[in-house]
């Protein structure tokens, strides 16, 4: 017997710190998809997903809910399985950062690199976004904020143990050449190229103040940061440093890493390092697909119109819900969801094309042949050219799956169920079936229809699996195999279909269903108000402290040389092409100073105009953004990002000195 080729293939492991939304199930169903695909080839697949439980942010959630880390993590990791079993996932495998045969190899893996001189230990400062769990040096900060997700980033400095990033840099940019497809799409192969040429920097790889993670053996106080612990995941789910599974050998290196395009970097920098570092493979391809956004902008909880899966199973159902993730989303373009464009495909695109393809042409079959669909080979031209769609859209779909075009694979599919429809106007049953002369011809026709629709159904499995088998059992025969979908005539002649044909899709009302999300959505935002509520009365019954890292101490000489004064803003202006920086003409008693500050975000020109203010004017002028400034505006800074001017309590003339 020929040994089964194996295919490999993983989503990112999710960061269970709240429910999922329709983003994280468009990766997971795309992935679904092509783990079927692959499957129905005849490959041996490993379909690999799981949840990255450690870190910061899932600490403090877990303080706030009252509950320890891993029973916040058990609750969410509960609903993501949920989540996927609704959603037909049929994934081999799941793997938590806590599980402990995943911590143990973690451990190994660190001990691993350090000993190969690929870790040491070192101080970081820098600044810090909690959110992502990751250092940024100022240049990389974009508007001063975090580069990846926006927020805001605080200093933060501690010991931490490095990894040698630089190293390999040429060789990597190596792998790239000799790989051109490692890095799909294009476009983001080389937005990576560019962000090596700008030089890598050692890599951060512990942490001192975060204790919800995997402790590093030889130095209890640190603890594996996240991205060595994460994506090390796609290694120990097969049973590298561990007992606990051993195909290791057998699937490694995997043949698809899907991720989301804003952790790409991640996967296709520091994880194949990592791999280079250990002298292990590299995984044969990374997919940095895009973002699904909601048709009103990008969804937001605050905003309260995040949409989650399991809402839209309750409007459309299972496979309505997987038709609309995958055909939605564009190969390198962010896809759109919305409400209105999910119930048009519902009703054209499910209800129509498909359901009432399948619906009347089992009707036709029953209430001409009594179900029976005998093929006569009664033939015509126009059998042909439907013969020509159907038998070539199984390569079509094949040469889209192989480049990862789903959504132009689904497209192919539903060209078919389109030929078929239009095969029933060019046939036109009900006219044959007025000629008893063209009975036979009547009943090839039927038999056409029958075969076109279940290789059309067979090719739609790995995207609609409950569609698929409902249309098989509807025609009372099995689902075709990969050999079988680009041939006509296989369907047993003589077979009878079902008496009643189920409803695939429904049409739905829009109106009626649009009260309905309506309603739902303004439910949402008053959570969202009620708990904004609540929260801003927590605050003012316990009020927010922050703690933060002490500098050096200075002495009353070191103080005595700094000059604090009183001053009144008298105008105010936008730096030009900045998008931070406020240019202020400052009174400090009888001279007038120019002082340029990033609070833009915080303030508008024209707030800033009658302040009276606290400033550092000895401060050595410099240019900021080509713009002179000669002083300092003293600010406050909450946990957040938020900046507050220093104002005086009482009254104050400009030029007061502050002591």
């Amino acid at each position: 017997m020929e040994k089964k080729k194996t295919y490999y293939i993983t989503t990112p492991i999710y960061y269970p710190s709240d429910n999922l939304h329709i983003g994280h199930s468009y990766t997971t169903v795309a992935c679904d998809a092509i783990a079927r695909y692959k499957r129905l080839q005849g490959y041996d697949v490993m379909y690999l997903t799981g949840t990255d439980e450690h870190g910061q942010k899932i600490q403090d959630k877990a303080a706030a809910a009252g509950k320890t880390p891993k029973q916040y993590v058990d609750e969410i990791v509960a609903n993501v399985k949920s989540l996927w079993k609704l959603l037909d996932v049929s994934y081999d495998r799941y793997i938590r950062t806590t599980d402990e045969y995943h911590v143990k190899s973690v451990q190994k893996i660190f001990k691993t690199l350090y000993d190969k001189g690929e870790i040491y230990k070192g101080f970081y400062e820098g600044m810090y976004c909690k959110p992502c769990e990751t250092f940024w040096t100022e240049s990389q900060l974009v508007d001063g904020k975090c580069p990846d997700c926006g927020r805001e980033v605080y200093k933060a400095k501690e010991e931490a143990y490095f990894f040698k990033l630089g190293k390999y840099a040429d060789r990597l940019l190596k792998h790239y050449e000799e790989h051109p497809d490692f890095i799909q799409p294009e476009a983001r192969k080389n937005e990576m190229i560019s962000f090596i040429n700008q030089g890598l920097q050692d890599l951060c790889v512990s942490r001192t103040t975060v204790k919800w993670g995997i402790p590093v053996t030889f130095d209890p106080d640190h603890t594996v940061y996240v991205w060595v612990d994460a994506l090390s995941n796609y290694i120990t789910a097969l049973g590298y440093e561990n007992d606990e599974y051993n195909d290791f050998d057998k699937y490694w290196p995997a043949d698809l890493h899907l991720i989301g395009k804003d952790i790409l970097r991640f996967h296709t920098i520091y994880w194949p390092i990592m791999l280079m570092a250990l002298d292990l493979p590299l995984p044969k391809q990374v997919f940095g697909h895009p973002w699904l956004l909601q048709g009103d902008g990008k969804m937001s909880k605050s905003k309260g119109n995040v949409i989650y899966a399991d809402e839209l199973v309750h409007f459309f159902g299972v496979d309505a819900v997987r038709y609309f993730v995958l055909h939605e989303m564009p190969f390198e373009n962010d896809g759109v969801i919305s409400w209105d464009l999910m119930i048009e495909r519902m009703n054209s695109d499910l209800a129509n094309t498909l359901g009432n393809l399948v619906n009347r042409t089992i009707s036709m079959t029953n209430k001409y042949f009594g179900g029976v669909a005998v093929n006569y080979g009664v033939s015509d031209p126009v059998d042909e050219s439907l013969f020509e769609v159907v038998t070539s859209t199984a390569s079509k779909v094949t040469a889209r799956m192989d480049k990862l075009r789903v959504a132009d694979a689904i497209t192919d599919i539903f060209t078919l169920f389109k030929r078929c429809n239009k095969y029933i106007d060019e046939t036109a049953p009900w006219v044959l079936a007025k000629d008893e002369s063209k009975k036979e011809r009547l009943s090839t026709v039927m038999y056409n229809l029958i075969d076109s629709i279940l290789i059309g159904a067979s090719l739609l499995e790995p995207f609609m699996p409950e569609t698929a088998k409902k249309i098989a059992d509807s025609l009372n025969a099995p689902l075709r195999t990969m050999d079988q979908v680009s041939t006509m005539g296989t369907y047993p002649s003589g077979n009878k279909v079902t008496d009643q044909p189920q409803i695939l899709f429904a049409r739905v009302d829009a109106e009626k269903m649009m009260e309905e999300v309506n309603a739902l959505m303004e439910s949402k935002k008053a959570a969202v108000k009620d708990a904004s509520e609540e929260t801003a009365e927590d605050e003012k019954e316990d009020e927010d402290v922050i703690d933060i890292e002490p500098k050096e101490e200075i002495t009353y000489e070191d103080f005595s040389k700094m000059q604090f004064q009183v001053g009144e803003i008298i105008s105010c202006e936008a730096v030009k092409k900045s998008k931070k920086l406020l240019c202020s003409q400052v009174k400090i008693g009888s001279q007038v100073k120019q002082i340029v500050s990033g609070i833009k975000a915080h303030y508008t020109p024209e707030e800033m105009v009658g302040k009276k203010v606290m400033v550092l004017v000895n401060l050595k002028p410099a240019k900021l953004a080509g713009v002179l400034s000669e002083g300092m505006l003293l600010c406050a800074e909450d946990a957040d990002g938020n900046l507050a001017l220093m104002t005086p309590e009482k009254k104050m003339p400009a030029g007061a000195e502050i002591c």
